[in-house]
C-alpha cells in the first residue's frame, strides 16, 4: 500500500522533518511505500486564486498544480500531515494546499441539498507539533477546536475517516526521542490501524 506524507516548514533540520523521516522509515520498514510532499521545498503556491475560484463556482479545470497534488492523493491508501501549528491550526501553506486541491468535484460534490463526500477510501492520520503545554491546550479547549475543525471540518466533510489524531508536544515524558518512536511505529502499523484517534 502507499502512503502520501504532507509537511509544510521550511527548515529541513526542524523537528517537523524529522518526524516525517520517521513516519517514512516505518512505512518503509513496514513494507509499503511512501510520498513526501514538502510543500515549502516544493514552494507549493497556497493563494486561491482566479482559477481555483473559477474552478470552484463553475467546474472549469483545475489549474496543473492541482491536478498534481490530486493524482498524489489518488495514489495514496493514506494521507498522513505532519505539521507545526500556527495560531491553533495548520501553517497558512498547508491550510492553502487544502483550500486549493480538495475541490468540489473531486473531494466532494454538493449540489446546496445534498453533499456527497468522496475521500472515504483515505485514511487520514495527523501529526500536530505545538510549542505549548498540553495545561494549555486543555485549558484554552485549542486541541478540541482543532480536531472540530480539521478532523470534523475538512476530512469529516470529505468522507475521509481521520484514524490518527496525535499533539505532540515539548512537555512531553521522553521529548524528543519519544515522538521520533511514536512516528515509526505510526509508520510501521500505518495499514494494519483500524483507529487510533
Amino acid at each position: 500500500m502507499h502512503a502520501l506524507i504532507v509537511t509544510a516548514h521550511p527548515d529541513q533540520h526542524s523537528h517537523t522533518h524529522h518526524i516525517v523521516s520517521q513516519v517514512a522509515q516505518g512505512i518503509a520498514a513496514g513494507g509499503h511505500s511512501y510520498e513526501i510532499a514538502d510543500l515549502a521545498a516544493e514552494q507549493f503556491d497556497p493563494r486561491f486564486n482566479q482559477a481555483d475560484f473559477d474552478q470552484f463556482k463553475s467546474g472549469a479545470p483545475s489549474p496543473t498544480d492541482v491536478l498534481a497534488e490530486q493524482q498524489r492523493l489518488d495514489r495514496a491508501d493514506a494521507l498522513i500531515l505532519v505539521y507545526p501549528i500556527y495560531w491553533w491550526s495548520f501553517p497558512a501553506q498547508l491550510k492553502g494546499w487544502i483550500d486549493r486541491v480538495f475541490t468540489q468535484g473531486w473531494a466532494y460534490d454538493d449540489d446546496g441539498q445534498t453533499v456527497v463526500k468522496k475521500l472515504g477510501h483515505l485514511q487520514v492520520h495527523l501529526l500536530a507539533l505545538g510549542a505549548a503545554s498540553q495545561r494549555t491546550y486543555v485549558r484554552r479547549g485549542y486541541f478540541s477546536s482543532m480536531r472540530t475543525q480539521i478532523d470534523e471540518g475538512i476530512f469529516g466533510y470529505c468522507g475521509a475517516p481521520v484514524v490518527t489524531s496525535e499533539l505532540l508536544l515539548p512537555t512531553d515524558e521522553n521529548y524528543p526521542d519519544a515522538h521520533y518512536t511514536l512516528a515509526n511505529q505510526l509508520g510501521q502499523r500505518l495499514f494494519n490501524v483500524k483507529e487510533m484517534a
